[in-house]
């Protein structure tokens, strides 16, 4: 069986939940093939990461999928680009509020998911969940978490993938989507590696 590291986050922003975190603690442990290490991760410029990072070097997954809120989203949107730059609209849970910095100075412009994010998203539309592929991570906690292990594995037979999802219905924003859902896509994206 093959290990697979999948994250989540913890609320920031005022929130009370974060649905990423929510729908990984829902996932089962074991998904085809995969057997899933589930991490929460802070919503801290570097130290997210980090945290990926030593967990990553201590199981030695094949596969690292990140997965994140992006409100305002009405899909579940596998990101095919990180980009090399921090630069915050509201502050992180440590007050951090980067502007136009570079993530790793002097690093590639951008990389490339190294997992088949356009089949995922298929597949998850094929089970009746909206999804589409996304162009752009943002420049925020996710985007980071998403640059920095590209640029990190960029060399090595790890693949990485980060997805974002929408807000639950408990969150009361729009647009939104079951949890239920976001667990099953979710679930479909894993089975599709």
């Amino acid at each position: 069986m093959r290990k697979l590291l999948i994250t989540g986050f913890e609320p920031f922003g005022g929130e009370d939940i974060n649905p990423s975190w929510e729908a990984v603690k829902k996932l089962p442990n074991v998904i085809g093939d995969y057997e899933l290490f589930k991490l929460c991760i802070p919503v801290v410029f570097g130290e997210a990461v980090q945290m990926v990072i030593n967990k990553a070097e201590d199981i030695a997954p094949c596969a690292i999928v990140c997965v994140g809120q992006a409100g305002g989203r009405d899909a579940i949107t596998p990101e095919l680009v990180g980009i090399n730059l921090r630069n915050a609209t509201i502050p992180d849970n440590k007050r951090n509020k980067p502007q136009d910095e570079q993530i790793i100075e002097g690093g590639a412009c951008a990389f490339f998911s190294t997992l088949p994010v356009r089949k995922m998203a298929q597949a998850i539309n094929d089970n009746g969940i909206k999804s589409h592929v996304s162009y752009s991570a943002g420049a925020y906690v996710c985007n980071d978490v998403l640059y920095t292990l590209l640029s990190y594995f960029n060399e090595s037979e790890i693949k990485v993938a980060f997805i974002h999802v929408p807000y639950v219905n408990e969150q009361e924003k729009e647009p939104s989507m079951i949890l239920d859902d976001i667990v099953k896509g979710l679930t479909i994206a894993i089975e599709n590696i």
